[in-house]
C-alpha cells in the first residue's frame, strides 16, 4: 500500500500541471462536499499560487454540508488576508452552503448564488438547534407565524459556544456590509435562505447562472482589499480551474477519520507482532509507518484523547490477557475500552467526520477474536505434554545398538546414547527410556 502512495506521489510530481503564470485570469477552486484539512489546504495553496500567478480574482464553487471548525477558521483567515478578490459562488442548481459554508460565503468579497439554491443551518453541529428559540427580529425562524417564547438557556458551555459562534459570524458581516441581523439567526436557529430571499435580505450580493454570467455580472465593481483597491476587470477574463494534486489526495486519504482509525489500529498492532517476535523487522516497519500516518491523519481532525487513550489501553488488557490469562477477564475489559474509545474517537458532529460503528465492530469483533485464539492457543500449550529438555525424554522409545546387559549403548531421539539396564537387552531390541542419569539414559526393554 505504502509503496503505491510513493508512486502516487512522485506521479503526482511528474505530471501535476503547472500553474498558468500570465495576469489576467480568475482562478476557480471547487469546494465540493464537507470541508476538511485536505480541502482547505487546497483552497488556501490555490489562493496563494493566484496571487503569485497575477489573477485577477478567485471564484470558490461551493456546494458543502459544512466541515470542521479548524478547517473553517484557516481558511477564512486566509480569504481575509487575500491581496486579490475571493467571490464564493454557491452552485450549480441545487447546491448549498450550509454550516461552515455560510460563514465562508459571509467572508468573501462577493457572494453570489445559482438560482436554485439554499444558505443557512449555521448552528454549531454539536449543538441541536432549538426551533421554538424566537429569532432576533422577533419572527418565528420558520416564517409560519409568531414567535414560541423562548427556553430556558442551556448549560454554560453550550452558550459559550453558541455566542463565540455568533460573534464570528457577525463580525464578519460587518466587515462586508452583510446583514447582521439574520447572522445570529442562522446560527441561534439554524435559519436557512433560498436564493431568492438570500438576495432580498442582503445575505448574498447577486444571482447568477453560472461561471460566464457571474463574471460579466460583476465586472467593474470596486473591491476594498487590506491593501488596496481594485476595481474587478474580469468580464472577458479567462477562468483556469485549478485541479487536485498528489499532496491533497494524500492528505484526504490520511485525514479521512475511517482510514486514519485503521492506519493507528495496524500500527499498534504492527509494533504488538514485533515484540512479540523480535527481528521479523517487516511487522515493526509497516507498523510505524502506520502509526505516524495514522498519528498525522488524527492531529489534524478534532480527536478526543480521552477515546484515543481508552482505544491504546483497550488494546493493552487484550495483549495482558494473552500473556497472563484471567479467564477472560482483561480481554473483556479490553474490548469494552476499545469499543467505548472508539466511539468517541472524533470530537464533532460535522457530516463526513465520524468513524463508522460497522468499521468499529469489524475491529473490535477482529481483535475480540484474536485474542480469544491466543488465549485458546496458551491454554492447549500449557496442558499439553512436554516435548524438550530432561521431561520430554523421560518415556521416550530407543534401539539397543548390541546385546548388553548393565552398560551398553542404544539409538534414542536421532543420536547415539550411553545406557544402563538392569536386565539383558537384545541387538536391536526397542526399549523404553525410564530415567536419565547425567548423560546415560536408564533403560528396561519395551515389552
Amino acid at each position: 500500500m505504502f509503496i503505491g502512495i510513493g508512486l502516487l506521489m512522485l506521479l503526482g510530481a511528474a505530471v501535476e500541471p503547472s500553474a498558468p503564470r500570465a495576469a489576467g485570469t480568475v482562478w476557480l477552486v471547487d469546494l465540493d462536499g464537507p470541508l476538511g484539512p485536505a480541502t482547505a489546504d487546497l483552497i488556501v495553496r490555490s489562493l496563494a499560487d493566484a496571487e503569485n500567478a497575477g489573477a485577477r480574482a478567485l471564484i470558490i464553487r461551493m456546494d458543502t454540508p459544512g466541515g470542521l471548525d479548524k478547517a473553517m477558521r484557516g481558511l477564512i483567515k486566509a480569504i481575509l488576508s487575500a491581496d486579490l478578490p475571493v467571490i464564493t459562488f454557491v452552485a450549480p442548481d441545487g447546491a448549498r452552503a450550509a454550516s461552515a459554508g455560510t460563514y465562508i460565503a459571509y467572508a468573501s468579497h462577493i457572494a453570489a448564488m445559482a438560482p436554485a439554491t439554499n444558505i443557512g443551518s449555521s448552528t454549531p453541529v454539536s449543538i441541536a438547534p432549538t426551533p421554538q428559540m424566537p429569532s432576533p427580529t422577533g419572527g418565528d425562524p420558520q416564517g409560519d407565524g409568531p414567535a414560541e417564547p423562548a427556553p430556558a438557556a442551556g448549560d454554560a458551555m453550550t452558550r459559550k459556544i453558541v455566542n463565540d459562534a455568533v460573534a464570528y459570524l457577525q463580525g464578519l458581516a460587518e466587515l462586508r456590509g452583510r446583514n447582521i441581523e439574520w447572522a445570529e439567526e442562522t446560527v441561534r436557529v439554524g435559519a436557512n435562505l433560498r436564493a431568492s430571499e438570500a438576495l432580498e435580505q442582503n445575505v448574498v450580493d447577486l444571482i447568477t447562472q453560472d461561471v460566464s454570467s457571474l463574471l460579466a455580472d460583476i465586472d467593474g465593481w470596486e473591491i476594498t482589499l487590506p491593501k488596496r483597491t481594485v476595481v474587478l476587470d474580469v468580464a472577458n477574463a479567462g477562468v483556469f480551474t485549478v485541479e487536485t494534486d498528489w499532496k491533497h489526495e494524500l492528505l484526504e486519504v490520511i485525514t479521512d477519520p475511517t482510514i486514519a482509525y485503521g492506519l493507528l489500529i495496524f500500527g499498534v498492532y504492527g509494533l504488538i507482532l514485533e515484540f512479540y517476535n523480535p527481528g521479523m523487522v517487516f511487522p515493526s516497519v509497516i507498523g510505524i509507518v502506520c502509526l505516524l500516518l495514522g498519528a498525522y491523519g488524527l492531529q489534524m481532525l478534532p480527536v478526543n484523547y480521552a477515546g484515543l487513550a481508552l482505544i491504546i489501553v483497550g488494546i493493552g488488557m487484550m495483549v495482558a490477557e494473552v500473556f497472563t490469562p484471567t479467564m477472560g477477564v482483561l480481554g473483556l475489559a479490553g474490548v469494552v475500552a476499545f469499543v467505548v474509545g472508539s466511539m468517541i474517537l472524533m470530537d464533532t458532529e460535522a457530516p463526513g467526520y465520524g468513524v463508522p460503528i460497522t468499521v468499529v465492530a469489524a475491529f473490535a469483533a477482529t481483535s475480540a477474536g484474536l485474542t480469544m485464539f491466543a488465549i485458546g492457543a496458551a491454554m492447549r500449550a500449557r496442558h499439553s505434554t512436554v516435548k524438550t529438555g530432561r521431561e520430554g525424554m523421560i518415556g521416550g522409545a530407543g534401539e539397543a545398538l548390541a546385546d548388553f546387559e548393565g552398560q551398553g549403548r542404544v539409538r534414542a531421539f536421532g543420536e547415539l546414547w550411553e545406557a544402563r539396564s538392569e536386565v539383558p537387552i537384545a541387538e536391536h531390541a526397542k526399549v523404553k527410556i525410564t530415567d536419565i542419569d547425567g548423560l546415560t539414559l536408564i533403560v528396561q526393554p519395551e515389552d
